[in-house]
């Protein structure tokens, strides 16, 4: 208990940690003082963060469907904008003392280079008096032309300093004193008019946060978009020793990991049951993680999945998350939408052995995976491929004897870096792997948890073609 603690607190230490750097690069750095814009900052960061936290909690929370989603939508988007603005900024952190650097031999060039026109200017020779003028210029005076400056002079009156012509100040002596005045400033607390008179701390502030914020906003825009859209179909062909001549070339779709919810919907599950019935598989597996929620909230949503059209049906095995959502109304649920839940079971097919195992998550609910029940009697001669939503079912299967294990739950990461941590998890992230004698193919998944967002894994739906060696 206490370790689970001291755990949470380094969590939230973190969290708070990463998000004061966010909000300091962001809005201090970029500013030149207390204001509205930091403050509007803090209030956007720490109202995005509650957002997050509430769209969880409604996610499981005894509350009208429709707030969930109002919740849903804003709350995990933020999660993701958040994670790919901490690494935009990150990134670009090397460039501000390059930046600075630049600007700074590019001011003294400037600098130096107004000087010496300065100085040039200010030591031009004046043409001497009596000189003959050039085109375009004012005779010069006779000396004897020029009144004295003696206080008794005649005509002056008495205290008063006689008036100069300006033209006895010619030559250098004229460009020196204009020089000499003063150029005017901008009042104290007024706004430069223009970028070049920021500080060059403050200007590179700005170019690299709007720089990072753009990188990450268009990084999620790009993500959730390509969830939107719909899964891409791939295509795998796996050899199997075992299998006959007569089911070469038998194709399965596999689905994964749709996770219907608050975000995605009747129109997403419309979408992947398309897209299915498009590549006219032999045969439909759904490994779990259909959905994120009650049947009560999903039910209409998951009602496309009655479309799902094969030539041996579709076959469906439970994933963590539906020991989230009620396990058992859901497979009672997709039982009457036409799949055929695969419960630690088997069913003998033309050419090998279809088998299917609960999500280890079932054990909390005494439903976890049972591979005797399901493989214990099975024919050793035939080939058996194996539905299991979990990859970490591989150690199991090889046990078993199994030829193919089909997979999800990964995402392949879903959002990179994530990648790295689902590699850290599992024994394979995405793809086809071999175990001994037996084959694993992990299938990337459909959907998303959490953000609506895939960045580096983008979703599938495979077709698996198994091939066989007598063939």
């Amino acid at each position: 208990m206490v370790v689970l603690v001291l755990v949470t607190l380094l969590v939230l230490a973190c969290v708070v940690a990463a998000n004061w750097y966010l909000w300091r690069r962001l809005f201090r750095d970029t500013t030149r003082g207390p204001g509205a814009v930091r403050r509007t900052g803090a209030v956007l960061i720490a109202g995005g963060w509650l957002l997050a936290v509430a769209a969880f909690a409604g996610t499981r929370a005894d509350i009208p469907f429709w707030l969930k989603r109002a919740l849903a939508w804003p709350g995990y988007l933020w999660l993701a904008l958040t994670l790919y603005l901490l690494l935009a900024v990150l990134v670009t952190e090397p460039l501000r003392p390059v930046l600075r650097r630049l600007l700074g031999r590019t001011a003294a060039r400037e600098a130096g280079t107004g000087r010496a026109e300065r100085t040039e200017a200010v030591h031009e020779p004046a043409p001497a008096f009596g000189a003959e003028a050039g085109p375009g210029t004012e005779p010069a005076f006779e000396a004897d032309a020029v009144p004295r400056a003696d206080s008794g002079a005649a005509g002056a009156e008495p205290g008063r300093a006689p008036a100069h012509d300006v033209r006895e100040k010619s030559g250098s002596c004229a460009v020196a004193e204009a020089r000499a005045v003063p150029e005017e400033t901008a009042p104290a607390g007024e706004e430069p008019a223009r970028p070049q008179e920021l500080s060059r701390r403050l200007f590179v502030s700005r170019v690299v946060a709007g720089a990072a914020a753009a990188a990450a906003v268009g990084t999620v825009a790009h993500g959730t978009h390509g969830v939107l859209r719909g899964p891409r179909v791939k295509r795998v062909t796996v050899p199997l020793a075992k299998l006959p001549r007569a089911a070469h070339g038998f194709r399965i779709a596999v689905v994964s990991d749709i996770h219907l919810g608050p975000v995605l919907g009747r129109g997403f599950a419309q979408k992947v049951v398309d897209t299915i019935n498009a590549t006219q598989p032999d045969l439909i597996a759904v490994v779990g993680d259909l959905v994120d929620g009650s049947v009560k909230d999903l039910g209409p949503a998951a009602a496309p999945l009655a479309e799902l059209r094969a030539r041996h049906g579709a076959y469906f095995v439970t994933g963590n998350h539906e020991y989230f959502s009620g396990a058992e109304q859901w497979v009672e649920e997709v039982r009457r939408l036409g799949l055929l839940p695969l419960e630690n079971a088997r069913t003998e097919l033309p050419g090998f052995a279809l088998a299917g195992v609960n999500d280890v998550q079932g054990e909390r609910e005494g439903q976890g995976p049972d591979f005797e029940r399901a493989l214990g009697d099975r024919d050793p001669a035939r080939a058996c491929v194996l539905l299991a939503h979990q990859p970490v079912q591989i150690h199991e299967a090889v046990r078993y004897g199994v030829d193919l294990q089909l997979s999800g739950h990964t995402h392949g990461g879903q959002l990179w870096p994530g990648t790295f941590l689902a590699a850290a998890a599992n024994p394979t992230v995405a793809g086809l792997e071999r175990y001994g004698d037996t084959q694993l193919y992990v299938s990337q998944g459909a959907g998303a948890w959490g953000p609506p967002t895939r960045v580096g894994a983008p979703s599938d739906i495979t077709v698996v073609e198994l091939a066989s060696k007598q063939a």
